[in-house]
């Protein structure tokens, strides 16, 4: 399948009251069977803001909040599928470890996080869900007040229908990416990249240039004309059977570590490390993993075919494990209680 319409942008989204993507028929990725009861305003998506659970289509933050004004925050998001949310402990983990390198207090422990975030889930109805967790700087009891120490650090938590860093058929039979010309990813001496932020000016002008080329994504490199990251997705190469991904100037993805995971247990090394930019063009095979999108086979580098163009065997196989992981019990996932 040849990927023509590289669409506008980043994040796929179901049309406006749908709860499902089409998806490629026979593949591993297949939504739940199931409809919801709109007799709940919470029906489709719910978030939790300053202590209270409303429907998303009411969510609504503060424009005072430091985290809308000066991006002072950090978040993740998980994500839920056929009714189980996966790794959230891991998530949690990530959040709650940007947050006091951020010198921020989530002001809820762990736990108390994650059963409000299951909460948010259950109320939504979603089987198949994006869930987002933010934590930001907040506000004062003075309108834009600057002291910091006046500031009432804010958690929001919301559960949406799932968004696609990737539509389910570019997953399935590949999708396209430039490296931009004109930008490079921030350096780690300026953003930490190991806390996720939404301060993404280069990832949005990379996204803009990779479609201005007609591709659906870009990967970044950073100044040493390494491989950093893309937007909102990790890089993982093969090349003699071997997986490599960059361990600077990238976030320690969460799906990134399931791929090492499964890559291990099929006896396949993989190796965090500088990945160059000629390791990137000659690359076998090439992969973007995210929540938003898990394994997604990349055919097309600026214009050039990766490999023989098609998916590659072992982008496919950890793909369909990665998907086949979503339904077996084990410590990754919670089953959500609607």
């Amino acid at each position: 399948m040849t990927i023509t319409d590289a669409g506008t942008s980043n994040l796929v989204a179901v049309e406006p009251g749908a709860i499902r993507e089409d998806t490629p028929a026979g593949s591993v990725i297949q939504y739940s069977d199931y409809e919801l009861d709109e007799s709940s305003p919470f029906a489709g998506g719910a978030a939790w803001i300053e202590g209270e659970f409303i429907p998303a289509e009411d969510a609504k933050i503060s424009i005072f909040d430091t985290g809308f004004g000066h991006s002072d925050l950090t978040y993740t998001v998980a994500h839920v599928w056929h009714g189980n949310i996966f790794r959230l402990g891991d998530h949690l983990d990530r959040l709650l470890d940007g947050a006091a390198k951020l010198r921020l207090d989530a002001g809820y422990a762990k736990d108390e996080l994650a059963e409000i975030t299951k909460k948010c889930v259950s109320l939504s109805q979603l089987r198949e869900s994006f869930v987002n967790l933010t934590v930001t700087r907040g506000y004062g009891k003075r309108k834009g007040e600057k002291d910091l120490t006046k500031l009432t650090n804010q958690v929001y938590i919301y559960a949406i229908p799932y968004l696609w860093a990737f539509p389910p058929a570019e997953q399935i039979f590949g999708t396209t990416a430039v490296v931009p010309r004109h930008v490079r990813r921030a350096g780690r001496n300026t953003v930490d990249p190991t806390i996720k932020n939404y301060q993404w000016g280069d990832l949005t002008a990379a996204s803009f240039e990779a479609k201005d080329r007609g591709a659906r994504t870009a990967i970044l490199m950073d100044a040493d004309n390494c491989v950093a990251e893309g937007p909102g997705f990790n890089v993982v190469i093969v090349k003699d059977g071997k997986l490599a991904s960059p361990s600077r100037n990238a976030l320690p993805g969460i799906t990134r570590k399931t791929v090492f995971e499964i890559a291990d247990q099929m006896g396949i090394e993989a190796t965090l490390r500088d990945v160059t930019s000629h390791e990137l063009y000659e690359a076998d095979e090439l992969m973007a993993v995210t929540t938003a999108g898990g394994v997604t086979p990349i055919n097309t580098l600026d214009g050039e075919p990766i490999g023989n163009g098609e998916p590659g065997p072992l982008t496919v196989a950890i793909r369909d494990r990665f998907w086949a992981l979503m339904d077996e019990p084990s410590p990754l996932i919670e089953p959500i209680t609607y």
